[in-house]
Parts: structure tokens; C-alpha cells; sequence
């Protein structure tokens, strides 16, 4: 399996694409900005968009995605999605106002879009790939992914806080990769608490959940651009890359571009 980082940025700059995760070739988490940097031919082949939550970051791209390449497709694209989310897309976005509703045309019965509903706890088997959908706690409803590889699961925060079930299960699988949120510095964790994102403050709180002798790459996503390079430092107080008997945790920034095979 091969995870390709569209884009993972808290905000858009130069450089700095919103978040989205490629599945080999037909499997995107989220459709932030980072879409955009795929070739027609490449968005052709997304059969599948499984999408975390409503913010604008996460779903950005989906309108325009859809309205690139639908009428080069011979079968809709699958949206899964949370039931509040699927309801926020319908009222907010694919609402004949903002954007054409594409689960409605050419026709009803031959869409360009056809939605999914999912719930925390299920496991998706999506394209021959298993996909769980883990639980997160944010301020609008919102889940977490993990994603089945052949050296173990890639394992995907989403935008959450404090969150003691996600450990849970994670703990219980064999994790080969993480990717977890920090939205805001220190200096912002009164912000980072109110929107329900992480600090490196409470990272490092989350990170304790991780038992004692596991290893694996921790990748930092969602960084506001304009503190990447604060929340980054600040994460290195409490830790560091590479991991050794002293430092449990082999934490790096996520960027853009990267590929993860796994």
C-alpha cells in the first residue's frame, strides 16, 4: 500500500496545500487543496473519498474535483462519510447554490456522486484495502482512519483533541505509521482547546497513551503555516527524532510530496 501526502497544512500559503491523503491510486482521505496538484488523469482514477469531517480544509477540493472529471467517468464517485457530514455537503455545498448537486445529475438515477454513510468502529473494505474508522473528538462530528497495509495500519488522527478511545484501539493494532494532529502552539492552547485541535502541550498528554517499548514514525499534520516552525521546536522539548531508550517517540513534520509505502 502507498500513501502519497497531497496535502496536510492547517491553511493555505505558498506551498502550504490543505489536507489530503492518496491511496494508491483510487482511495483519497480528505479532499483539501492538496487535490489540486493532481493531474486530470490522476483524479480520474479516485473511486473513493473518504472524508473525516465537514471543515472546508478537509472538503475544499471535492466540488471541483467532481466537476473535473465526472463527465470522463463511467460510474459516480463514492463519498463516505459520517450521516452529519453527508447532511452538511447536501445543505451547504452541493445545494444548487454554492455547487451543482452532483447526486442528482446527469440524472438521479446515473449520478455523478453517490454517498456512503459509515459510523465509528466500522471497518470499510474499500478497493481490496480495509479501512477502520476510528473515533475522534472535535467540534463538529469527526473521525480518524486507519488504513490496513502489509507492514501494518497507517494510522490517521483526523482533527481531534483529547481523545481516550481513539488509544484504544489503536493500541490494539499494529501500528507502522502515525499521523497526528497539531494545529496550534503553546501559546495558542487556549484557541487550540476552545476549537478542539491539539497543542504540543497536549500532544504530548496523548502521546503517554503509547505503550512503553512500541515504535513507530509519528508525522505532525495540520500545522497553522505561520507556526509550523513554533509547534515544531516546542515539540521537540518534551521529545525528539530518532527515537532512542531515552526518548520513546521518533516524532517528524509531515510534508507535503512525501510517500509512504507501507
Amino acid at each position: 500500500m502507498k500513501v502519497r501526502v497531497l496535502g496536510c497544512s492547517g491553511a493555505i500559503a505558498k506551498d502550504c496545500r490543505t489536507t489530503s491523503f492518496l491511496v494508491d491510486d483510487s482511495i483519497l482521505l480528505d479532499a483539501g487543496t492538496g487535490v489540486g496538484d493532481l493531474t486530470l488523469a490522476e483524479m480520474g482514477k479516485i473511486d473513493h473519498v473518504l472524508l473525516t469531517h465537514s471543515h472546508l480544509d478537509h472538503i475544499a477540493a471535492l466540488p471541483l474535483l467532481l466537476d473535473a472529471v465526472s463527465s470522463l467517468r463511467r460510474h459516480p464517485v463514492q463519498v463516505h462519510a459520517l450521516a452529519e457530514t453527508i447532511e452538511a455537503l447536501q445543505s451547504h455545498v452541493f445545494n444548487n447554490v454554492i455547487w451543482p448537486d452532483f447526486s442528482a445529475i446527469p440524472s438521479v438515477a446515473s449520478p455523478f456522486l453517490q454517498y456512503q454513510t459509515f459510523v465509528a468502529g466500522e471497518v470499510l473494505s474499500i478497493a481490496g484495502t480495509q479501512i477502520e474508522v476510528l473515533s475522534a473528538h472535535h467540534s463538529v462530528p469527526a473521525v480518524g482512519f486507519a488504513v490496513e497495509g502489509e507492514s501494518g495500519w497507517w494510522v490517521y488522527s483526523g482533527d481531534t483533541e483529547r481523545n481516550p478511545l481513539f488509544w484504544e484501539r489503536v493500541n490494539a493494532l499494529p501500528v507502522a505509521c502515525l499521523v497526528i494532529e497539531t494545529a496550534f502552539s503553546n501559546r495558542e492552547r487556549d484557541l487550540a482547546r476552545r476549537s478542539l485541535h491539539l497543542s504540543p502541550e497536549t500532544l504530548a498528554q496523548e502521546l503517554e497513551h503509547i505503550p512503553a517499548g512500541s515504535r513507530f514514525p509519528i508525522y505532525i499534520t495540520h500545522t497553522k503555516p505561520s507556526e509550523t516552525s513554533l509547534i515544531m521546536d516546542e515539540i521537540r522539548q518534551f521529545d525528539c527524532a530518532p527515537a532512542t531508550q531515552d526518548n520513546p517517540h521518533d516524532i517528524r513534520w509531515l510534508r507535503a510530496g512525501q510517500t509512504m509505502q507501507l
